[in-house]
């Protein structure tokens, strides 16, 4: 079938399969400048959804939304040597405006916590200003190499948080909080199972003293790091000079933190759940939860659509995000297609003697069809919903299990990392790593918090293991 439809399987090309799905299924669509995306209303009600509940977390913990400038002069970026060090391949920089050469150039905004620690330098003066707990949705340019719709793009949507706080304990329990929020989004609300953990040295942000992150498996094997949250100590604050008069009178640097969330977790959601026919949504995501496809001819054309509009409105007075797919130039096998194509999760079909016997056919995104009385048929779809919602999950999980292998010999480990992820003891050296990535191309994805202690020597080297556990490695986006 998928072929018949024009998508190549995941099995023959799956970067082709994932293209063509975000384009077709109307998601997104390549933008004029390279590396842009224009994400259409049916992608971008994902993030809006995604947007809601993770506003909700951020305000219940806290945090106040502001909004800084898209303009950062150069030299902000010059003050912390890693930061820049580590964003310079990536800036877009603004060298003229007014017709006229600029006396300092600005950079487009990559992130946010050169700006936000200026400002943070004015405002904050005693331990009474703090803890500061911000956060901002705005767009950020980062001028990749190789861009892939939500993945990497040159410009793409997220929310990045930023705290100060007067103490290290402090600031590292909210670095920790702030990505346990994200792996309950990713978990209950993308159905995206995942392995928290620390990242490497060589992996961690520029400019960070060390970064959380939310690691998961696409179907194809790869790993997509999900989010990340930052202690970045007092690396900022002694940069920007953001300091406090403490309750000893004493004058200190504050701690601070970042982390992000952005649209490439549409894409994940597209990579982990999708299938030949399409995308599969979580029902807690998905802009449409129930498709209904009234089935008609000649004159029960009338009664079929009043019928079916009538159950619309019982199903979205009881929350259900419900759409009637009244469209007379299509067959009721092309609707089909194009609503599995899309990835509702549950699609009503209503035909005449459906209308006379008060029952509804239910095919569910996952699979099967049964026949359902029309009577308390609203209370009946969310315990549908729900049960889809956790059976996306543990397929997911279940999926990320049978793919991932522990390993003790460099030879396995080769063959193992091009087939999903692998578990292996590692020494800890940037070097070690680096010639792994030359002979693999894959990397250090994070120290899992869960991977029990145990003690092992390094998959590549034979040296003795650094983090006393063993560590996740895989081919990444």
């Amino acid at each position: 079938m998928a072929k018949e439809k024009g998508i190549t399987p995941q099995s023959v090309d799956f970067n082709e399969w994932y293209n063509e799905v975000v384009l077709r299924a109307d998601l997104v669509d390549y933008g004029p400048v390279r590396g842009t995306m224009v994400i259409k209303p049916y992608g971008y009600a994902i993030w809006e959804n995604l947007q809601r509940e993770l506003d909700r977390l951020f305000k219940e913990t806290g945090h106040q939304n502001a909004y800084f400038p898209l303009f950062i002069p150069i030299s902000f970026l010059q003050k912390e040597a890693q930061h820049v060090e580590g964003f310079a391949p990536e800036l877009a920089v603004v060298t003229q405006a007014g017709g006229e050469a600029l006396e300092e150039p600005l950079a487009v905004r990559p992130t946010s916590e050169t700006i936000i620690g200026y400002m943070w330098a004015k405002w904050i003066r005693t331990y009474r200003d703090l803890p500061q707990l911000l956060n901002q949705w705005n767009s950020v340019v980062r001028w990749e190499l190789r861009t892939k719709p939500f993945l990497r793009t040159t410009e793409f949507l997220w929310q990045e948080g930023h705290t100060a706080h007067a103490t290290q304990e402090e600031a590292e329990a909210e670095a920790h909080r702030m990505a346990g929020v994200y792996a309950q989004v990713l978990r209950e609300w993308c159905a995206i199972p995942g392995w928290e953990g620390l990242k490497t040295e060589s992996e961690k942000f520029a400019g960070a003293v060390y970064t959380l992150s939310y690691e998961a498996m696409m179907r194809d094997g790869k790993a997509l790091q999900s989010c990340t949250s930052h202690y970045l100590g007092q690396n900022f604050a002694r940069a920007f000079g953001i300091q406090f008069q403490d309750k000893d009178q004493e004058n200190k640097y504050v701690h601070t933190t970042s982390w992000g969330f952005s649209t490439r977790v549409i894409g994940a959601i597209v990579m982990t759940h999708g299938d030949d026919k399409g995308l599969i949504l979580p029902p807690r995501l998905a802009p449409i939860q129930v498709v209904v496809v009234p089935i008609y001819k000649g004159e029960t054309r009338e009664g079929v659509l009043s019928a079916a509009e009538a159950l619309c409105r019982v199903l979205r007075e009881a929350g259900i995000r419900v759409h009637l797919d009244d469209r007379d130039q299509y067959s009721p096998g092309y609707k089909f297609n194009e609503w599995e194509l899309k990835g509702v999760p549950l699609r009503l079909e209503l035909g005449p003697r459906d209308v006379e016997g008060g029952t509804v056919v239910l095919a569910s995104r996952l699979g099967g069809k049964e026949t359902l009385r029309q009577e308390g048929l609203a209370g009946l779809l969310q315990e549908r919903l729900n049960r889809f919602q956790q059976d996306l999950y543990q397929r997911a999980l279940a999926f990320r299990d049978a793919h991932t292998w522990v390993v003790d010999g460099y030879d396995e480990f080769k063959e193992r990392v091009e087939q999903g992820f692998v578990k292996a003891f590692h020494c800890g050296d940037a070097g070690c790593e680096k010639q792994i990535k030359a002979d693999t191309t894959a990397t250090t994805r994070c120290i899992p918090f869960d991977e029990p202690k145990a003690e092992g020597v390094c998959i590549r080297c034979g040296r003795p293991s650094a983090y006393g556990k063993r560590i996740l490695f895989a081919k990444a986006y």
